[in-house]
């Protein structure tokens, strides 16, 4: 009987095995997820008084491919983009403001107190619906939806 049952907790474990995204390209290299063909779109963001943060409002992405999300600030108002959620289903690479490279554990949020433009290079991870958006904005417009696929 324990033979039985430790059968059926290993098959069950292989059954259930976590699910592993496809690269966007066969051989990575020794560059690994980094490499130039595992990289997906560029993703614009603008933070302007008044003006969506992204054209369409959601943005695909496939889990296990690297991304670079570009936020352009306007500096009309100063503002901020916040979603730890999205932040907790990433790894980031690094984020760069003014040429300077920060390798960060963890973001909650990024705030803008002028013009200027912060780029956050990152390979998707956890799969689901994850939100960046304007802290205190209640309108679709203020947010940008990340579908990790």
């Amino acid at each position: 009987m324990k033979k039985l049952m430790m059968a059926a907790a290993t098959a069950a474990t292989c059954l259930t095995g976590p699910a592993v995204a496809a690269p966007l390209c066969d051989d990575l290299g020794f560059a690994g997820l980094l490499a130039a063909c595992n990289r997906g779109d560029d993703i614009p963001i603008t933070l302007a008084s008044g003006q969506p943060l992204h054209e369409t409002g959601s943005v695909n992405l496939q889990s296990g491919a690297y991304y670079t999300l570009e936020i352009t600030a306007d500096g009309s108002a100063e503002l901020a983009v916040t979603g730890s959620d999205f932040f907790r289903a990433i790894w980031m690479n690094e984020i760069v403001i003014n040429q300077i490279e920060i390798r960060p554990m963890a973001v909650d949020s990024l705030e803008f107190d002028k013009a200027g433009v912060a780029t956050i290079s990152f390979i998707a991870i956890k799969p689901g619906s994850h939100t960046l958006r304007i802290p205190g904005s209640t309108g679709e417009t203020q947010q940008v939806t990340f579908n990790i696929q």
